[in-house]
């Protein structure tokens, strides 16, 4: 069962609570991202509701999404990472980082996963590194979201 944990920094908000998110900015963003391009909005919705979710808020308006995929005790998987452009450049992806590393249950994980194409730099300072081993990992793709571009 998850806890809701709010963290706050001058005007900014970081919570977990699903209530306080705004599904159509979330699709937004994700629909037009490299990972998920063309998402549909009951995708989107459907991830939401089975993931612990971090959103990121400036008063009311959100300006940032985070979600992990985990079972609570040894593994996650962090995704759809983003804050929205206007945005960048004030360690508010530093700080979401933070607060999803040191929420209760992922702190104490074995292995937290993600996946990026262009964040590598981010995401070392918070000890992410590549695979190990990678040829101990695999991956199976639906073909139908390798044709819309999704890879």
């Amino acid at each position: 069962m998850t806890r809701i944990q709010e963290y706050k920094k001058n005007n900014y908000l970081i919570s977990t609570n699903k209530g306080k998110l705004d599904l159509f900015t979330i699709h937004r963003f994700l629909t037009n991202s490299y990972w998920s391009k063309g998402i549909t909005i009951d995708k989107v919705k459907n991830s939401i509701s089975n993931s612990l979710c971090f959103g990121v808020y400036d008063g009311k308006k959100q300006i940032g999404f985070a979600r992990v995929v985990t079972d609570f005790t040894l593994f996650g998987y962090i995704a759809d990472v983003f804050i929205v452009e206007e945005y960048r450049g004030k360690g508010l992806s530093k700080w979401l980082m933070d607060s999803i590393l040191e929420y209760p249950g992922i702190k104490e994980m074995r292995a937290v996963l993600l996946a990026t194409k262009d964040a590598h730099g981010l995401y070392a300072r918070f000890g992410f590194k590549p695979l190990e081993e990678p040829q101990r990992y695999m991956i199976r793709r639906n073909q139908h979201f390798l044709s819309l571009g999704s890879k």
